[in-house]
């Protein structure tokens, strides 16, 4: 009985020191440990130091990303900088000579004159002066079309160059080759149809046809010519002509950028024919350029004095010239009054049949 009474006292007695044991450590953890979280709302100061070290830390990358962005920015302008200064260096502007004046391509109004023959202004001066000049070949061909048209008596009046130094012989190799031939109730296609054979799309226009557009064994026809009137844009508003169009209003119409030969014979309105062709700058797209020349008046639209005249003509042929064409071929019919503006000069023909050439066209 007094062991039982000893050990219940000695149990409670452990049970007493061990609850005083846990509400120590309870107080203890209550108030006593750093390591315990603050209420909700009132940051510690280990929390506000971590909070502030995040946000500078934060300032300082974003501040340095800004930083490598000018350096970047400066560099790059810098690096512009010098780019431009190295081609400007590499490509230097002349300081002495004008640039070379570049081809025409937009419309003229009027062709430069050349100066007077002789200070005298004399009908002979300026006849001697273009007579020499369209009966003097400025390069060699070597092979010409036109047998059969000799065979049939003109006497190879209308030829081609195919020499092989120019382009003709071989775009008809190449069958890429294109005829245009402007006449006026022609009956003379021998030229067209010996290209026609050799292989060239020939188109010919006759405003004289009773059909728009004919097939005619290779060749076609067309209702259509080229239009010779002045060039001036009052002259063109007042008037129109349906079955007349520029050379190249007709190469747009047709869908052809170029042709390979183009003959023209227009009974007197040659002249203003050359004067459009130079003065629109569509030259560039002919390859060949053959011309009947009418000596014995001035021709349609043209005007002035018989001196003026033949200066006029004579400027139209060096117009030529400059866009490198060359005489090549110097047909006179004979058998054509000898009439230069209604007089008799140097004994000259009235008809004169010249073929030109290219030198610098590649289609």
């Amino acid at each position: 009985m007094g062991r039982e009474r000893l050990t219940w006292g000695l149990l409670l007695r452990v049970g007493v020191l061990l609850t005083g044991l846990c509400v120590c450590v309870h107080v203890y953890l209550e108030t006593g440990w750093r390591g315990t979280p603050a209420p909700l709302g009132r940051p510690t100061q280990d929390s506000q130091n971590w909070s502030q070290q995040s946000r500078t830390k934060a300032e300082a990358e974003e501040q340095e990303r800004s930083i490598k962005r000018r350096i970047s920015y400066v560099r790059t302008l810098k690096k512009d900088s010098q780019t431009k200064k190295e081609e400007d260096k590499e490509e230097p502007s002349p300081a002495c000579c004008p640039p070379l004046r570049s081809h025409r391509k937009t419309p003229r109004w009027h062709i430069d004159l050349e100066p007077w023959a002789a200070v005298s202004h004399s009908l002979e001066d300026e006849a001697k002066r273009f007579l020499s000049y369209i009966t003097t070949p400025q390069v060699s061909c070597a092979s010409l079309t036109g047998d059969e048209a000799a065979q049939e008596g003109t006497k190879g009046a209308w030829v081609a160059c195919l020499d092989p130094k120019f382009s003709l012989s071989h775009r008809i190799q190449s069958k890429h080759c294109r005829v245009y031939s402007f006449g006026l109730g022609v009956d003379d296609r021998t030229l067209e149809r010996s290209l026609s054979r050799a292989g060239c799309e020939v188109h010919c226009f006759d405003p004289s046809l009773k059909q728009p557009h004919l097939q005619q064994a290779d060749m076609w026809l067309h209702r259509l010519s080229i239009d010779w009137r002045d060039p001036n844009p009052a002259f063109v508003a007042q008037r129109q002509y349906a079955i007349t169009k520029k050379l190249a209003t007709i190469l747009n119409d047709f869908g052809h950028r170029q042709v390979d030969v183009l003959k023209a014979d227009m009974e007197s309105a040659e002249w203003k024919i050359l004067e459009n062709l130079v003065l629109e700058g569509v030259l560039d797209s002919v390859g060949q350029l053959l011309l009947e020349l009418h000596l014995h008046w001035a021709g349609f639209e043209v005007g002035g004095d018989d001196p003026s005249v033949v200066r006029y003509w004579f400027s139209l042929l060096k117009e030529l010239e400059r866009a490198n064409f060359r005489l090549f071929h110097v047909h006179s019919d004979r058998a054509k009054p000898h009439l230069f503006l209604h007089k008799n000069v140097l004994n000259a023909s009235s008809v004169y049949t010249l073929s030109w050439v290219n030198t610098e066209w590649k289609p």
